[in-house]
């Protein structure tokens, strides 16, 4: 009797010992599973070899839905809809990081695939990267929320959250067919011929009459979205654009965009515009009234590196924040060159 039970003890522990080695692996695996170690690489799967990264395709659509992929398919999502998600009317309190309606893709043309609208293919194998505006070496990180706080006109967004981990996601997604050090044709914006003379606030008004107004409408605020936060075509000035603290207030930087995307669906190769329509334009969009950044003297703590048609002072020369504005801008790059040897292009 005291045989078989101790033979009966026994079995027990040793069921539970098998039982809960079986437990354990399975919490393991679960884990490991869950972790996507083993989803395979993006690149693994695409299993080609010297793709043209301005030709690849970036259609998410297509995407299965691993883990993996998830992240990339809500990254596009914040990129595209940002509103709906991160905007001031997507309904959850907590999740309110940006200060208006617009997308990422207002200005990042194409989800960020259009040349020379800050195209974003390669972006996250350019990062680190110095930034005057920060004067230190700033991460990919720090770049996006500086989008948030300016062009967003909102406030960061946690540096390890999940919408941050997403917009790293897809950028890293954009980006894998880029070269080792990021840069492919068609990054930034297109440079132009800038007029030696201050923009014609008349003649910036004419064109943006004639080629934006069908769009942006004549007093400049946009087609909203109806069923949903955001617009169709974003409003370029008044409450609910960009701030300005945004590097789209710089009309030097504003004549590169508009010269190679606007009126909407041009191109590099084939513009509607001159480089001085371009320049007027964006001269008159960017003296309208618009929100107000905080603390515009915390940036570029060495005002020399200032780019010359930032809009606000402080400014590391004697010249006017008019002219900072509305230009000629030549007499200001002459100055730095003479007295600091530095050439200013924007």
């Amino acid at each position: 009797m005291n045989l078989k039970s101790s033979n009966k003890g026994r079995i027990r522990r040793q069921l539970i010992i098998v039982f809960s080695f079986l437990i354990v692996l399975l919490i393991i695996i679960y884990l490991l599973f869950d972790y996507g170690a083993f989803e395979p690489e993006y690149e693994e799967v695409d299993k080609k070899e010297n793709i043209d990264p301005l030709t690849a395709d970036y259609e998410t659509f297509y995407l299965d839905d691993s883990k993996k992929n998830k992240q990339i398919k809500y990254g596009f999502e914040l990129f595209t809809n940002t509103a709906k998600y991160l905007g001031p009317s997507n309904g959850k309190e907590d999740m309110i990081y940006s200060g208006n309606n617009l997308a990422c893709n207002n200005c990042h043309l194409n989800a960020g695939t259009k040349s020379y609208s800050g195209m974003l293919i390669g972006v996250n194998k350019r990062f680190p990267q110095f930034r005057g505006r920060e004067n230190k070496i700033g991460s990919l990180e720090e770049r996006i929320n500086g989008c948030m706080e300016r062009s967003m006109n909102g406030k960061e967004l946690p540096p390890n959250g999940k919408e941050m981990k997403a917009f790293l996601a897809y950028m890293d997604w954009l980006s894998r067919y880029a070269p080792e050090d990021g840069k492919v044709e068609g990054m930034g914006y297109a440079r132009i011929e800038i007029p030696n003379r201050a923009v014609d606030l008349q003649k910036g008004e004419l064109l943006f009459l004639k080629k934006c107004a069908s769009c942006h409408g004549e007093d400049g605020q946009g087609i909203a979205l109806k069923n949903s936060p955001g617009y169709l075509y974003p409003p370029l000035w008044g409450e609910d654009t960009y701030n300005t603290g945004a590097g789209m207030t710089r009309v030097i930087t504003a004549a590169e965009f508009i010269k190679a995307n606007m009126p909407y669906g041009v191109t590099y190769e084939k513009p509607e515009l001159t480089d001085e329509e371009s320049y007027d334009l964006a001269g008159y969009i960017n003296h309208k009234d618009r929100p107000v950044k905080s603390n515009p003297d915390f940036d570029f703590p060495d005002l020399k590196k200032k780019p010359v048609s930032t809009p606000y002072p402080p400014y590391a020369d004697t010249f006017s924040v008019s002219q900072h504005q509305l230009g000629p801008f030549q007499p200001i790059m002459d100055y730095y060159q003479k007295e600091y040897g530095i050439t200013k292009t924007k």
